[in-house]
């Protein structure tokens, strides 16, 4: 079976993280994505590391399943074939430095006046607008902006989360609202400007610190692996020096935790811990009564006992312990793809379709289908851009295919329908 998102074409100028996560997504779901790289070097993140065989793990991460053309947008050759790719495109996203795009000619207005049906996707840093619109903005900073450094590590030190959770947050926005332009287009056969920026998209994920501060009076504090609202709820040493991570959510919860786990059920009305927000804030006494009981568990014991409770629970796992979790074992989550330095091994994407699987396609070395493209794309006819998409459908102007020049009605996901 197709997959949804087979005949979208997007042309990608893509850098680093955001955008190229989100591209993936789409890739993933059956899209062409053409992924514009610099001649000669490619997107910088190819050179973050070189951990995965000589592969930047950032980039085979997010880039697998696209075509990698290498194109000076400066030569007037490449640029016309850019605006070839472009004739032929669905989606065109872009996250260049500030206002580079403008410069370039490739801004969504002037971009859309020539494909109303085009969908643009800008992501940036800091929104189009503002004091902030023309700085520079990588992820980090991007955190310590919004405060979120502020309250991630222990109460000594702040630390970044490790993993590039604004990158990641602009990308998946970014991806959801290509989504639904589509969506749109298919309603209104309009297309749509979108603008995504790496802080509103953190901003939104900010919303319980910014209520709990803002309403609450009191700021958010640092509070290591455990949850600064919620108690109890993180880890806790056991006998065998492991430690075991839990979670009460209700007061159901602490009910059970009292009376199945630790065997105490006069704490359940103690004064210190009857609602959560007397036991967070005297979650110091609470570990100390918890790790108390505890000893007198191995993890392994423990972690029976809080699932015979019905008490949610975890390991702490290393990043290689997660790789051979028994869950994505069993449930045969792990794929191998391609790339140019052989087989690599990766996790199908989150959503499932039954009946269908995710593409999965190689990571393209830089450069790799610039030929193929410059083939494909070598000539540019008179007709508009919907019209040629009807002719690569129809065979349109081959006296041989019997077909006869037809208008565009609209344009479906997988493909053009015609009157």
């Amino acid at each position: 079976m197709e997959l949804p998102l087979h005949g979208i074409t997007v042309v990608a100028l893509e850098q680093a993280v955001a955008a190229p996560f989100a591209t993936r997504q789409l890739a993933d779901l059956g899209a062409r994505v053409i992924k514009i790289e610099r001649p000669g070097r490619g997107d910088f993140a190819r050179g973050y590391d070189r951990s995965v065989k000589g592969l930047s793990a950032y980039f085979v991460w997010i880039n697998r399943g696209k075509e990698s053309v290498a194109l000076d947008l400066k030569d007037p050759t490449d640029r016309s074939l850019l605006d070839r790719l472009l004739a032929r495109a669905d989606i065109f996203i872009q996250n260049l430095g500030p206002g580079a795009a403008d410069r370039l000619g490739l801004g969504a207005e002037t971009l859309r006046a020539r494909d109303p049906r085009l969908i643009t996707c800008d992501v940036s840093g800091y929104g189009p607008e503002g004091p902030y619109r023309d700085k520079k903005a990588y992820d980090l900073l991007i955190q310590c902006e919004v405060g979120l450094v502020s309250i991630t590590g222990s109460p000594d030190a702040p630390a970044r989360p490790g993993i590039s959770v604004a990158d990641i947050a602009g990308g998946m926005y970014a991806y959801t609202g290509l989504l639904t332009a589509l969506y749109e287009r298919e309603r209104t056969g309009q297309g749509s400007a979108l603008s995504v920026s790496l802080f509103d998209a953190l901003a939104e994920w900010m919303g319980h610190p910014y209520f709990a501060q803002a309403y609450g009076g009191a700021p958010i504090a640092r509070s290591g692996a455990r949850h600064p609202s919620i108690s109890p709820y993180g880890h806790y040493a056991c006998g065998d020096g492991a430690r075991v991570f839990l979670s009460v959510q209700n007061d159901r919860e602490w009910v059970a935790l009292c009376s199945q786990v630790l065997g105490r059920p006069a704490l359940i009305r103690d004064p210190r811990f009857a609602d959560n927000p007397l036991r967070r804030a005297h979650d110091d006494e609470l570990t100390a009564v918890m790790e108390a009981d505890f000893a007198r568990h191995t993890a392994d014991g423990l972690l029976a006992l809080l699932d015979g409770a019905g008490i949610a629970n975890a390991r702490l796992r290393t990043v290689g312990e997660f790789a051979d979790h028994p869950q994505l074992t069993a449930r045969e989550r792990w794929r191998d793809f391609g790339s140019p330095a052989g087989p690599l091994r990766g996790l199908l994407p989150p959503v499932e379709v039954r009946g269908r699987e995710a593409a999965m396609g190689a990571v393209p070395a830089a450069g790799e289908h610039t030929a193929a493209i410059r083939a494909e794309f070598a000539t540019s006819s008179m007709l508009g851009p919907h019209e040629r998409r009807a002719s690569a459908h129809l065979g349109e102007g081959d006296p041989a295919s019997g077909t006869h020049r037809v208008r565009i009605k609209r344009r479906g996901l997988g493909g053009a329908i015609f009157e």
